[in-house]
């Protein structure tokens, strides 16, 4: 009996918060999850990322309450350049075929100025899980589609160094520097439907 109104309790907390949730989910066709990195030290070089699927579960009420997941196809990966992919894919870089995806999960959201947020989350790459954090705008307002889907959109962005994941491979130049960067710009623009 006592485990049953415990349960009965538990249940009861459980409610306000699911009460006050929504769940969204990315909509591929309009959202672009994307980097930067600089090459030979001198210009940007752009890729994004095709298939991902994300969960946005938001407390608007407590947004602290609020969680974010998502899964990145690591083999999707497009630059533009497909000699260039195909080596981003290899274990010089992602190792796709031994680590197919990576994935992000919020620990802490959290205000950060007006329409604005801070996420920290663990990023894994490789196998290898490091803390993020990423920058978000343009959350607060929710529209219907002229399909009559509620949406919202978001841009993120954030910053990491690809050595703390294992994606190692570079080569010097003679005038001093390497071939690519360390430091990888993220850049996200989502449109996120209502379940």
């Amino acid at each position: 009996m006592k485990r049953l109104i415990g349960l009965i309790v538990a249940v009861a907390l459980m409610v306000p918060f699911y009460a006050q949730a929504a769940t969204y989910t990315l909509d591929p066709a309009h959202t672009s999850i994307g980097f930067r990195v600089k090459h030979l030290m001198i210009t940007n070089v752009k890729g994004a990322f095709e298939k991902f699927q994300g969960t946005l579960v938001l407390d608007e009420k407590d947004i602290t309450k609020s969680k974010l997941s998502a899964t990145i196809d690591i083999a999707s990966i497009n630059t533009n350049i497909g000699k260039r992919d195909d080596h981003l894919r290899s274990a010089d870089f992602f190792d796709a075929a031994k680590y197919p995806t990576m994935t992000f999960e919020s620990t802490k959201i959290e205000k950060a100025g007006a329409d604005k947020l801070k996420v920290t989350g663990n990023l894994t790459i490789r196998g290898v899980t490091k803390p993020v954090v990423l920058n978000v705008e343009g959350l607060n307002q929710e529209i219907k589609s002229p399909q009559g889907v509620l949406k919202r959109g978001a841009s993120a962005t954030g910053t990491i160094n690809r050595q703390d994941f294992g994606v190692s491979w570079n080569k010097k130049l003679d005038a001093g520097g390497v071939v690519v960067a360390d430091e990888v710009h993220i850049i996200i623009d989502a449109q996120l439907d209502k379940k």
